[in-house]
């Protein structure tokens, strides 16, 4: 029975291991990435749209690939001390992988990389009043994600011009979180 219970265990944790195969970095099969999601972290050009009381300081909740090719994503975030709720749902655009929405300007989507599995990077470029902010976000399926998979969002910031003085993490920040279905 022991050795049932550590062969079961050492697959769980096995199974958190980021493996570079199974990256997807194009042509998405969006539905995959419908499900429960956790904010990681978040890197932007504009700190302060992603700190605390930014305006892109928010938590995700799930992921939904809708029937006519949107998505829905459901996030949460603290207002004047209130969890609050909003669903976003972003339009298809006719690129794979790329979203549009309206939110404080123009804004295009766009998945960046996933494994489906246990990991998806997104990033979101905004236009408001002629300034551009880029913001990626990096989501888990756990509420926590191995430091390879940090190091691999790192690397992908630093190929959109973000350094590491430019990413938090979200990872246990989350005050919403014991209010989560």
């Amino acid at each position: 029975m022991a050795l049932l219970l550590l062969s079961l265990w050492l697959s769980l944790v096995s199974a958190q291991d980021l493996n570079p195969r199974t990256i997807v970095r194009r042509n998405y099969d969006i539905a995959r990435v419908s499900g429960t999601w956790y904010s990681i972290s978040m890197a932007s050009d504009d700190m302060k749209r992603i700190e605390e009381n930014g305006d892109l300081h928010v938590f995700v909740q799930s992921i939904e690939s809708l029937e006519d090719g949107r998505l829905k994503f459901n996030f949460h975030f603290m207002l004047h001390g209130e969890c609050v709720e909003v669903a976003v749902v972003c339009d298809r655009t006719d690129r794979n992988g790329e979203y549009t929405l309206a939110y404080l300007g123009e804004n295009r989507l766009l998945v960046s990389e996933t494994d489906y599995r246990l990991f998806v990077t997104f990033r979101l470029q905004n236009i408001r009043n002629g300034t551009k902010t880029q913001v990626l976000a990096l989501y888990g399926r756990l509420s926590e994600l191995r430091p390879s998979f940090l190091h691999r969002f790192e690397k992908v910031c630093k190929t959109y011009g973000l350094g590491p003085e430019n990413i938090i993490s979200l990872s246990h920040q989350d005050p919403c979180y014991r209010y989560r279905r």
